[in-house]
């Protein structure tokens, strides 16, 4: 059987299974990540070096195949004949490649189909803007921001611009214009892709992830400027998330990206996806809005007490991680064990269980 027959074979079983990921490294069967636990296929064989780096050049373009075994890892995504498209990353570990593939579905869920909470469609409706989706990675972040830019999409005759690496989901124009760009294919960098759009008139743009403090700078300004600018950072917290960009300045600067972040925000939502008790994920949400009070605080370095102020203004939408928690274990959407395993500070969750 020859190795495009392999991939072929595999890739099809990771869509029957609906699966979210597959693996492939020397020593193992295929495993699939079903439900976020990892499935080995304990029925077919298990890989050798020769066939793991066969299956990762058979994944990837040619002309890509010299960079990789140069670079030692490689980023991409992979079309399985128009019926899938799976981000992969491909990478040498020990000496031998290995090879993991994440499904990114053709349809674009909406905010409700995900099982997030309604206020995220306000962050749709500003002409601009700065909002933040931070999480650990495989948490969920790329289809949040592809269901927010995908509202906007059916409802705003706008110009979009996504800058990605790689461009994972795949926007149909309907009232919007969109283009995406991926990095190292479209464009050298996130930063320079980003400062290009100054000269593309776009209304919205999607930066995939702020890597370096050029970036962070672009985007914070193109939001003050007339435009609506979403992005990503692998963050826990709103405040962690504060405290991450601030940092990224010299200390000199960091006053003044204090004010444009304090002016500029919309809102950073944080998100967790955890295994459900009647089976597949369901995502866990902090929720911060952009208040005065919280304006406030970014500006005059306050930013722990960012918390405090989300844990009282649940009137207007804000929501901590443990209250949030705490209603998915009330609702036996997830076992308090699960929440616990997510939390960062359990024993208050399990005071909030308890009331």
């Amino acid at each position: 059987m020859s190795y495009a027959t392999i991939l072929k074979e595999l890739l099809d079983i990771t869509l029957e299974q609906k699966a979210s990921d597959l693996h492939i490294s020397v020593g193992h069967p295929a495993i699939l990540r079903i439900s976020g636990r990892l499935i080995p296929l304990v029925r077919k064989r298990e890989f050798n070096p020769e066939d793991t780096m066969a299956l990762a050049l058979e994944l990837l373009p040619k002309e890509h195949h010299e960079r990789f075994l140069k670079e030692r890892d490689f980023d991409f995504s992979y079309d399985l004949e128009g019926k899938a498209r799976f981000r992969v990353n491909i990478f040498f570990q020990n000496g031998c490649v290995s090879c993991a593939l994440r499904l990114v579905p053709t349809k674009i869920p909406t905010i409700e189909e995900l099982n997030l909470p309604s206020i995220l469609h306000e962050f749709t409706r500003p002409s601009q803007g700065f909002f933040l989706l931070t999480g650990a990675s495989s948490q969920g972040k790329s289809t949040t921001l592809a269901a927010l830019i995908d509202e906007i999409n059916h409802t705003e005759a706008v110009h979009i611009i996504t800058i990605e690496d790689p461009i994972e989901y795949l926007f149909q124009d309907d009232r919007a214009i969109i283009d995406q760009r991926e990095v190292f294919k479209d464009s050298l960098s996130f930063a320079r892709a980003l400062k290009a759009t100054f000269r593309q008139d776009p209304d919205v743009i999607m930066v995939g992830e702020m890597r370096d403090p050029e970036t962070v700078a672009t985007a914070i300004t193109a939001a003050e400027t007339g435009h609506l600018v979403f992005a990503t950072l692998h963050t826990n917290s709103a405040a962690q998330s504060i405290y991450r960009i601030v940092d990224t300045f010299p200390g000199n600067q960091q006053n003044q990206i204090r004010a444009q972040l304090s002016g500029s925000l919309l809102g950073i939502v944080t998100q967790r996806l955890m295994p459900r008790i009647k089976g597949g994920l369901i995502p866990a949400c902090e929720i911060m809005l952009n208040t005065p009070a919280i304006s406030n605080l970014i500006r005059e370095n306050k930013i722990h007490e960012i918390p405090m102020v989300i844990e009282t203004s649940a009137e207007i939408g804000m929501i901590s991680l443990n209250r949030y928690l705490a209603n998915l274990v009330r609702a036996k959407e997830v076992s308090l064990d699960v929440a616990l395993g997510f939390s960062l500070n359990p024993a208050e969750l399990r005071s909030l269980v308890k009331r």
